[in-house]
């Protein structure tokens, strides 16, 4: 989805500052590159391009691209795994990123099994702890964007959203973003339909959440930065 003449207007007509704030985006297809495109990618691509055009520095993974691990240590490969890029791939980007989104397509009503693995990987790090003493990912936003052609964009946001939470993200209000066209076989998000146009790029509610979402965790994560993070009174592990 190219962005659209309010979007881009929305990216001239402020004056905050983003820069300094950095990004990433986990790609959970099914589908490593070689296979072919991703409709998740093509919906995250319009979230990037507004986060980038204000500044923020983003990194784009594509898990499927990857060897993950399954398992919840931060080093699966201490436990047994022959193989896991989570050490040296994904976990230094996760721990440097203000702002992270999870792109998941929808199966079976669920989150692809990728996501989960990293939703997993990221509960691996529950033990860990920032320089204030609390949970390694306070202080982070997170928010989750979904594709499919079945009913379920907020069930699988209700269940990413909640375990981003759980470990430490602060999650701004409207956090989530999707498409899922009509039930049933038919066009995915960006699939060239009959008449060239592209399946639901003209779809003003999946546009409007999408620019609410980006515009949210941008905003959010502004604030938790200037503000050093959240206070550690009442939340360390000491407390």
């Amino acid at each position: 989805m190219t962005l659209s003449d309010a979007q881009q207007r929305l990216n001239r007509g402020h004056d905050f500052d983003f820069s300094g704030l950095t990004a990433l985006f986990v790609n959970c297809t099914l589908k490593a590159s070689h296979q072919g495109a991703s409709h998740t990618q093509a919906l995250m691509d319009d979230a990037i391009a507004i986060m980038r055009q204000n500044g923020v520095a983003v990194t784009n993974l594509r898990a499927a691209d990857h060897r993950l691990a399954f398992g919840v240590q931060p080093d699966m490969r201490e436990h047994g795994a022959s193989h896991d890029d989570w050490p040296e791939v994904f976990w230094p980007e996760i721990r440097d990123a203000d702002i992270l989104v999870l792109g998941t397509p929808i199966w079976l009503g669920e989150e692809s099994s990728l996501c989960r693995v990293i939703i997993e990987r990221l509960y691996a790090h529950s033990a860990q702890r920032n320089d204030k003493g609390q949970y390694v990912f306070y202080g982070k936003t997170g928010g989750c964007m979904v594709t499919g052609n079945e009913d379920g964009i907020k069930h699988v946001s209700m269940s990413c959203l909640y375990a981003m939470q759980h470990v430490g993200y602060t999650i701004p209000p409207q956090a989530d973003c999707g498409w899922i066209g009509e039930a049933g076989p038919g066009p995915s998000y960006g699939d060239t339909l009959d008449d060239g146009s592209r399946a639901g790029f003209d779809n003003d509610f999946t546009r409007r959440n999408l620019t609410f979402m980006t515009w949210n965790l941008m905003h959010v994560a502004r604030l938790l930065k200037r503000a050093g993070g959240l206070p550690a009174h009442g939340n360390t592990a000491a407390s």
